[in-house]
């Protein structure tokens, strides 16, 4: 084993860790160490990242139950539409996007180079919603009406299908916003959603790309172990602390990214 291989090893533990820690942004960090550290491309990197964050994410939601941490019926609300579109995007939304989008000169926007710039956005957008950290429940709104969820559960689906996101970072303030959820029980019960949607968007991939098992499986492995022990670093951690550091760590990413494909 060589030293970027080492190095990616390292990254599916802490990519597990964070997921264990706050409930999302797994995605955050297993696209950008595909692709830049191993040298995947972005097609298969966001493919990849499905399988990962949504096996290391069910092996999380089983932690999080056993604490009383998990609203099944509304995970399961917000999962239903969710899940349809990631399928659907994954599936032909994605395959079906042309290589070269568009010529400036002799500069080429491709396919991959829009993937991650559009990735690099929503991480800004999800840094943001992390060190504003607002999650104080005596501001929250009663429970919006169903089909209000149904409609962002729908847009949520679509970008993170997109970008191959579990969506955990856009799932969790959602929870607390629009299904007045607690924090911490908003936490656990994205883990059900990043579940559901990024392995049935995975299957999507499946049917259009061919999956190195033996790497993906070493890969998340190493994951699984990083979530079992964020979740038990959870009790000791404060997680509010944590969220507002990831926070600047995806912006700086995100920065990182947009700088990288641009040049």
């Amino acid at each position: 084993m060589d030293n970027t291989q080492l190095f990616g090893y390292i990254g599916a533990l802490i990519v597990g860790l964070v997921l264990g820690l706050i409930g999302g942004g797994g995605s955050i960090l297993t696209v950008p160490i595909l692709v830049y550290l191993l040298g995947y491309n972005p097609i298969v990197a966001t493919a990849y990242s499905l399988f990962v964050v949504g096996t290391t994410s069910m092996v999380g939601t089983f932690q999080k139950y056993k604490k009383g941490l998990v609203d099944f019926k509304t995970g399961f609300a917000f999962s239903f539409p969710s899940f349809i579109a990631v399928y659907l995007s994954r599936r032909y939304l994605v395959p079906n996007i042309p290589d070269r989008l568009f010529n400036i000169d002799d500069f080429t926007f491709t396919k991959e180079m829009g993937i991650m710039i559009f990735f690099a956005i929503i991480m800004i957008i999800a840094s943001y919603s992390m060190i504003k950290n607002k999650t104080d429940n005596s501001s929250l709104k009663e429970k919006q009406a169903y089909y209000k969820t149904f409609i962002q559960a729908i847009v949520i689906g679509t970008i993170t299908g997109f970008i191959g996101a579990g969506g955990g970072f856009l799932y969790v303030p959602a929870l607390v916003i629009w299904a007045n959820i607690p924090m911490k029980k908003a936490v656990g019960t994205s883990l059900i959603i990043v579940t559901i949607n990024s392995l049935i968007g995975f299957i999507g991939d499946i049917q259009t790309l061919e999956i190195d098992w033996v790497f993906l499986l070493s890969f998340t492995l190493i994951s699984i172990v990083g979530i079992i022990l964020g979740v038990f670093l959870s009790k000791f951690i404060s997680g509010k602390k944590l969220k507002k550091s990831f926070g600047f760590f995806t912006l700086i990413m995100a920065v990182y990214i947009i700088y990288k494909e641009t040049n």
